[in-house]
């Protein structure tokens, strides 16, 4: 049978009582410790789910798009592939680390410029490297931003997990 839940303005000590109480808990858990345990573990996820959502309502009222919010967040990662301009995979990166979605970082010592780790189309998190280090960035001239932006063809960028499109957000 299912566990009791706290109700939504039920303070801890009513709602450990009501829990004590109830015949369910009273069949599953004739040990009263062990009740009492239970109980108060109910209280804590029903703060720890209530403080999420408080959490995610306040950043969703000041920002208003799951998207934004799911990119900001550190992801945990097993295998990153690294995928070169041409949308080759070069390498890949066995190890188990946090990084943030989305979010360009400058390569000091990598094969380009720029880094990104995004999710694939099948949902993998990967590496896309861009931008050439050995090049002096000249968006400010609007001749050069022109070329760039037709010759890459930035009107139809393509998927995230393409170095083209990164190329193209950045300019």
């Amino acid at each position: 049978m299912p566990i009791p839940n706290p109700n939504q303005n039920e303070d801890k000590q009513k709602f450990v009582e009501r829990c004590m109480s109830s015949e369910v808990m009273k069949k599953d858990y004739p040990d009263s410790k062990q009740r009492v345990a239970v109980c108060y573990s109910q209280t804590k996820r029903k703060e720890n789910a209530s403080l999420l959502d408080e959490v995610l309502d306040s950043y969703l009222a000041a920002n208003c798009c799951w998207d934004d919010m799911w990119d900001e967040f550190t992801w945990d990662i097993d295998v990153t592939n690294v995928i070169d301009e041409d949308g080759k995979i070069v390498a890949e990166e066995s190890s188990k680390r946090r990084v943030t979605l989305n979010k360009p970082f400058r390569t000091p010592d990598g094969p380009k410029k720029f880094s990104v780790y995004v999710k694939n189309d099948k949902g993998n998190v990967v590496k896309v490297n861009f931008g050439d280090p050995n090049m002096e960035i000249k968006r400010d001239i609007p001749a050069r931003r022109k070329s760039f932006r037709a010759r890459m063809r930035c009107d139809d960028p393509g998927p995230k997990w393409k170095s083209r499109y990164w190329a193209c957000k950045s300019w």
